[in-house]
């Protein structure tokens, strides 16, 4: 994960799955991105023995240090937030070394690299707005003719991070489309814009292929187009509706069948605009609103595949 003294702890998903697995006396290691290597083919980590308590003042601890194979751990929760760079794709080649050799990665290292949380869409057009994925100006500036208001974003970003609202005539559009495209070396994405953002991005975690049944909508703030709680949007719960669920059903298998445990499908009024899967929030937010225990759930899900 990234550093752990960095984190809020009461809005973290990572912290909130380290208190479950604590409660069910399961041994915790910690590691970031520069504990991991390759040795002599033998994918390896410096890890730390982790305790953790849910206390904004004092929330972790660290009680011992080893080297040890990768594969020496049951499970690998891979949950380092994106950019997803290159970086993060040898660290995926790391990890498969691991599932190789017998550890369960949550999620499945080759599904990471192949399930991009913005073009993962293209998959299922019926859930999905007009969406253009190009690094052409000719091509973004005949989506913005043709649809009149859209939204760029990077295709490896998160939080809300470099996302434009773009109307047709904006004195911006040549500026934007060249920090998004790098001056047409980098794809980017383009969505009609969905005007019902004002009621909320709706983010559906899925388990193992089922959907939580409620939601966190994250309401874009006064003069904002962004609902990303990272952003400053603000949140409530919702129940999902029957598009909610139908959304769910078209998506869903195939992410179970991915080896994608756990994923967070971000839905604006009728809409599908992404599938989170590489290190998806929302878990603190819906337990205290609903009095749930998710984490609970995906631990089971993995204690019942470790032990099938």
């Amino acid at each position: 994960m990234d550093p752990i003294n960095t984190i809020k702890i009461s809005k973290d998903s990572s912290f909130a799955m380290l208190l479950e697995a604590q409660r069910r006396s399961w041994n915790l290691w910690y590691m970031e991105m520069n504990d991991l290597f390759l040795l002599e083919n033998q994918p390896m980590a410096r890890m730390k023995q982790l305790r953790v308590q849910d206390d904004p003042l004092r929330w972790f601890e660290f009680t011992s240090e080893k080297t040890a194979p990768l594969s020496s751990l049951d499970t690998i929760l891979m949950r380092k937030d994106p950019p997803f760079n290159m970086e993060y794709i040898y660290a995926t080649y790391l990890l498969e070394q691991a599932e190789a050799r017998g550890s369960l990665i949550v999620n499945r290292p080759s599904a990471l690299r192949d399930a991009n949380e913005k073009l993962y869409t293209s998959w299922f057009p019926g859930c999905t707005p007009p969406t253009l994925v190009s690094r052409n100006y000719r091509d973004f500036n005949s989506f913005l003719e043709k649809y009149e208001d859209i939204i760029l974003k990077p295709l490896g970003g998160m939080g809300g991070e470099s996302i434009f609202r773009l109307h047709q005539g904006d004195p911006n559009t040549n500026v934007i489309l060249e920090t998004l495209t790098t001056k047409q070396t980098r794809y980017a994405m383009a969505q009609k814009f969905i005007p019902e953002i004002s009621a909320g991005d709706k983010r559906i975690l899925v388990i193992d292929g089922e959907a939580i049944p409620w939601a966190l909508a994250r309401v874009p703030r006064a003069g904002e187009n962004r609902g990303n709680l990272a952003a400053g949007g603000n949140a409530h719960g919702v129940e999902l509706g029957e598009r909610d669920h139908w959304i769910v059903n078209q998506v869903a298998p195939r992410l179970k069948e991915a080896g994608i445990l756990f994923a967070g499908l971000d839905v604006i009024g009728d809409y599908l605009t992404e599938v989170n899967v590489t290190s998806p929030t929302c878990i603190r937010e819906l337990d205290a609103i609903y009095n749930l225990n998710i984490s609970a759930v995906l631990m089971d899900r993995i204690e019942k595949k470790l032990n099938p």
